[in-house]
């Protein structure tokens, strides 16, 4: 059984404090793919990773489960990695993945896939890339890494493979800064439209697990299928930058 099945299954599990936790999904909008329509009334996202003790403990690598909050701390979706155990372990965060993007209801909305390919501004040959899918089976954009000696650098395109917007980070992914901010920008790379953000999360934390939180801030306006193929971002810069293997 695939984990985006799995977790369907066992939706009514999901931590309930309250129904104040979670968002409502709005009715259906013409022209949006269904299950993305609440995407619609935001222009941020806070993705936070959730903390895996047997990781802090001993090591050992497991499967990233993310939750997707808006600025009122409520559950818009969750996210987790379908992967085995001998990807997690000898690849660590050069590893291919599946993220099963989920609404409220446990019905899968998204789904986010990256090959397998090595990381080295070495081998501009072997760039990472990233498909988006909303729902499951209809590709709504990709995410493309561009070659650079040290900077990170992407390319936002839509379905079609047409490069829509730019995404840069500081100079060898990383900050001496609380924050680290990953600029989205318009292709003439004139005007920053929004942004990703890696937030701190304490030291402690930060010293013993390899979770995260990510903040995307982007144009309410901006079209909602490339809101989601944002999210897709996240989880790569997440796996490019952030996660690290003990």
């Amino acid at each position: 059984m695939s984990t985006g099945t799995l977790w369907r299954k066992r939706s009514h599990q999901l931590p309930l404090d309250g129904m104040n936790m979670y968002a409502v999904p709005s009715p259906g909008i013409p022209g949006c793919p269904p299950g993305l329509e609440y995407l619609t009334q935001v222009d941020q996202l806070l993705i936070k990773q959730k903390v895996e003790l047997i990781e802090a403990l001993i090591g050992f690598e497991s499967n990233n489960k993310y939750e997707v909050r808006n600025v009122m701390g409520q559950n818009v979706f969750y996210a987790v990695e379908e992967n085995d155990c001998l990807s997690r372990q000898c690849c660590g965060p050069l590893r291919s993945f599946t993220i099963h993007i989920l609404d409220n209801f446990g019905q899968e909305i998204i789904t986010v896939t990256r090959p397998l390919k090595c990381m080295s501004c070495f081998f501009p040959c072997c760039l990472q890339e990233l498909e988006v899918q909303a729902p499951p089976g209809n590709t709504v954009g990709y995410v493309i890494q561009q070659w650079h000696p040290f900077s990170p650098k992407f390319i936002v395109a839509n379905e079609h493979n047409e490069p829509v917007l730019k995404i840069h980070g500081p100079f060898c992914g990383w900050s001496c800064l609380p924050d680290v901010d990953f600029e989205i920008l318009t292709m003439d790379e004139i005007s920053k439209i929004g942004k990703i953000s890696k937030q701190w999360t304490g030291l402690l934390r930060e010293a013993f697990t390899d979770s995260d939180n990510f903040g995307i801030q982007f144009p309410m306006d901006l079209d909602v299928k490339i809101k989601a193929v944002m999210i897709g971002a996240c989880f790569l810069i997440d796996f490019m930058f952030f996660e690290s293997t003990n």
